[in-house]
């Protein structure tokens, strides 16, 4: 039960909170709104004054909001816009905290794996996945996500995927080869031999074609034979970045390394790549049906050295097994076997 009074003040505490972040999410919508490149500067510095000013969760999850209804839309949006919104994230990243760009990360990735399973006509998927590449372009994702979303597409194959791969290998293809060369020639690898052995009716496509052209490009560090690729818009923003980013020596260092699959699962294992994050239901913490620890059990021992290892203060069970194995073992390879059981 709760009395009439408690109950009055907890309203008006909600109806405050509720007041507070209407109002922090107007001018965070008018900060992204004014959002291009001679201004990014000027916005950037508000956005990390107004994360000085309020809570970073609500700030976190306000910027998330409306970064995510601006950028995925049915229709494709145009790849500067998706740039100048990313490389803000990017320079509040580097300069606020690396739980701000793992945040947006996170909606992000679990968005994109919502839609790829739905069969979504509009191209929401293109724009989610241009958000992530952009964000492994301007330093805020380790390279390994973008390979563990390539082998998922390749290994399902059908036209949609086959879009996208070609999607993300133009905006990212040569920084990931430059990245990890042997991992993409893996992949490359291992689209062909899903284009050899998919059915009939997906071979013929000339887009398999040229899907597999654009991977050899790649592989060749043929920059020519990539229609329609322009590295100088990406480069110039970089250079922006650098010229924002406070401690210019943080480039690699604040990248989130991070898989596909922890990025899925982080309601039930945890955000182990945000420092002091915390979670219900730690696995390791709540997991009734642990089972009871096995006793150690080391063969027959003498008497004459388990009196040994009494004097020796050997008080517990492992300890008394440890120097029991050390003390009987014929050469170091039996200790190793011993140790091992």
């Amino acid at each position: 039960y709760v009395p009439p009074q408690v109950r009055k003040a907890q309203e008006t505490l909600d109806d405050k909170k509720r007041e507070e972040l209407g109002r922090l999410k107007k001018m965070v919508n008018g900060l992204i709104n004014r959002l291009s490149e001679p201004n990014l500067s000027s916005i950037s510095g508000q956005m990390e004054e107004l994360y000085m000013a309020n809570s970073r969760k609500d700030m976190n999850e306000t910027l998330t909001d409306i970064l995510m209804n601006a950028c995925v839309t049915a229709v494709a949006m145009p790849a500067r816009l998706m740039m100048e919104h990313v490389l803000l994230v990017s320079i509040l990243h580097h300069n606020v905290g690396i739980e701000v760009g793992a945040h947006f990360l996170e909606a992000v990735v679990k968005k994109f794996d919502e839609l790829c399973k739905s069969d979504a006509e509009g191209k929401e998927c293109e724009n989610l996945l241009a958000l992530i590449a952009h964000l492994y372009n301007f330093h805020v994702v380790h390279s390994l996500l973008i390979f563990d979303i390539l082998k998922k597409l390749v290994s399902t194959f059908t036209e949609k995927e086959i879009e996208l791969i070609l999607f993300l290998l133009k905006n990212v293809g040569f920084s990931l080869r430059k990245d990890d060369a042997l991992a993409l020639k893996e992949l490359i690898t291992e689209a062909q031999r899903k284009a050899n052995t998919a059915e009939k009716k997906l071979q013929d496509q000339t887009r398999v074609r040229f899907m597999l052209e654009t991977m050899l490009a790649l592989r060749n560090n043929d920059m020519r034979k990539i229609p329609g690729y322009d590295p100088e818009p990406v480069e110039k923003l970089r250079k922006l970045q650098r010229t924002l980013v406070h401690n210019s020596g943080s480039g690699k260092e604040t990248q989130l390394r991070v898989s596909l699959e922890s990025l899925l699962s982080a309601d039930q294992v945890g955000r182990w790549w945000i420092v002091g994050s915390s979670w219900s239901g730690a696995p390791m913490i709540n997991d009734t049906n642990s089972k009871p620890q096995q006793k150690l059990h080391v063969g027959k021992v003498s008497s004459k050295i388990m009196e040994l290892a009494r004097k020796q203060r050997m008080n517990t069970d492992i300890r008394r097994s440890i120097f029991c194995v050390l003390m009987t073992s014929e050469d170091f390879l039996d200790a190793f076997e011993k140790l091992l059981k």
